[in-house]
């Protein structure tokens, strides 16, 4: 698969780049691998630290309100019981890790099966390497405008960090930046158009 590259103009400059078959045009891309693998990306974000207090956690006397039979109603302890408004909770939630096992393989299949949505789409745009002076969000603006892609979620692939280019995003809820070793399902699903710079091309065609 060939895609034109752009310059931050918006202009084409008259190159093309080729993407790997076996990453961005894989025959059959495997819904529920993607499914798990975002499933797991968002279960190792949750902190996992709620919790209720129980019967044996709530402030108040352990005295037994009354008869065990005879009352004319359920039959009940102290004021902590969960049947009085201010008791225990029965079965709260507790602290717990929401993470879990997901092979290697699995995650790969996700992964290639992501890129090649995207693709099949046409939401992936590539874009000659660029920099900017200082961080300027009106840069980036400017950026996206070009390439008529202004008010969408744009997810931008570097080949490494640039400061400046990531601190002239970072006020836009719309705009998120990645490099391409760190390209994972869910950033790739979690956005209208994927910008790839030229430069990191090479890293995504050799994607294991």
């Amino acid at each position: 698969m060939e895609l034109a590259v752009y310059n931050i103009k918006g202009e084409d400059t008259g190159r093309k780049v080729n993407l790997n078959d076996e990453i961005f045009a894989i025959a059959e891309p495997n819904e529920h691998a993607v499914y798990l693998d975002v499933k797991q990306y968002l279960a190792n974000r949750r902190q996992g630290t709620h919790k209720a207090k129980e019967r044996s956690e709530v402030a108040g006397s352990t005295k037994k309100l009354g008869r065990q039979k005879g009352g004319g109603g359920a039959r009940h302890g102290d004021i902590k019981s969960p049947l009085f408004h201010g008791g225990g909770r029965v079965f709260g939630p507790r602290p717990r890790n929401y993470g879990f096992k997901l092979n290697k393989k699995v995650k790969a299949l996700a992964r290639r099966s992501a890129l090649t949505y995207k693709a099949q789409q046409n939401q992936i745009m590539v874009v000659e390497d660029f920099s900017f002076d200082a961080p300027k969000t009106k840069d980036f603006i400017n950026l996206t405008r070009n390439l008529k892609v202004e008010g969408k979620k744009v997810l931008l692939v570097l080949a490494k960090q640039e400061r400046n280019v990531f601190l002239s995003m970072r006020n836009l809820p719309t705009a998120s930046v990645i490099t391409a070793c760190d390209i994972n399902t869910y950033r790739v699903l979690d956005n209208n158009v994927m910008l790839v710079t030229e430069s990191s091309i090479e890293t995504l065609n050799n994607l294991k």
